[in-house]
This record gives C-alpha cells, structure tokens and sequence, in this order.
C-alpha cells in the first residue's frame, strides 16, 4: 500500500479533497470517504459494471480504478448525473420501470448515457455491446434495451 497523500478531486462538480494512499480504488474513496453509495460494489475485478462511473466522460470500473488516475479529471456519479432528475436515461428508466431490484442500474444508466453521447441512435447490436460488461442479476436485459431506444427517442425532442 502506498503512503497517504491529499489529493484533490472534482466530483459531480465539486471540489473534494481526500487524504488516502494513492492506489486506493477510486469506488472506495467515492463510497466511504465521500458518502456518494449511488456507486456500488459488485465483483471487485471490473468484471459487473456496478461499480461504473464517468472519468472525463467515459465509462470506467471504479473498483479497479486507483484514485490518483482521478486527479484533475471530472468524476461523475449517479448522484450527479442529473441535476433536476430530467436526464433521458433517468426519464426512460423510469417510464418503463426498469429496475426490479436496482442494485445494479446506477452502473447501467451511467454506461447507457456513455454509449448514447457516442452513438445517439444506437442499434441493438449497439447496446449489446455497450452494455455487454454491465451484468444484470434480475435479467432485465430486455427493459434495459428498450429504455436505452426510449432515451434516444426522449433525447430528440429536447
């Protein structure tokens, strides 16, 4: 383990400060020294996707993620991923009811907002693959798919 060091954060837009070992992944520092528990622990080897955040935009494993590849970079989470509840991705999760036990949806909405500022229109072979590392213990695999088209169509009349 390295030694402790202050290193400085922008989470959801602010600022933070945490003082921890360099290689800490960057789940725990978000979870216990941050109090943001939207980000779950799934498998701990970035192999369920629960753990997904955005680092500058992009989708990454936070379990597996050291927090000092977060300094000067932009986290997102689930807690600050829609200010005023009106993103797409929530709008659609919502409207269609996709959850069931939930555990796993912060990772899954924050991967399908990734894939839909890359590809607006995707595909279903699109989101297979964009979503493919994105495990779902309740198999709501199905719902996923169709709240993801439901976010594209939402996404083109904002």
């Amino acid at each position: 383990m390295s030694d402790k060091s202050v290193m400085k954060l922008k989470v959801n837009g602010e600022d933070k400060e945490v003082d921890v070992a360099e290689d800490t992944p960057l789940l725990w520092v978000l979870r216990d020294h941050l109090g943001l528990n939207g980000t779950k622990f799934g498998c701990g080897m970035a192999q369920c996707g629960a753990c997904t955040v955005h680092l500058d935009g992009f989708p990454i494993r936070s379990c597996v993620t050291p927090v000092s590849a977060a300094v000067n970079q932009e986290v997102l989470t689930v807690e600050g991923f829609s200010e005023n509840s009106d993103h797409p991705v929530l709008q659609a999760w919502a409207e269609l009811d996709v959850p069931q036990c939930g555990y796993c949806q912060s990772g899954q909405m924050l991967a399908a907002a990734a894939l839909l500022s890359e590809k607006p229109q995707p595909t279903d072979a699109d989101i297979d693959e964009a979503m493919s590392g994105n495990i779902c213990r309740c198999g709501t695999y199905q719902s996923i798919r169709a709240a993801i088209h439901r976010a594209s169509e939402l996404s083109k009349q904002s």
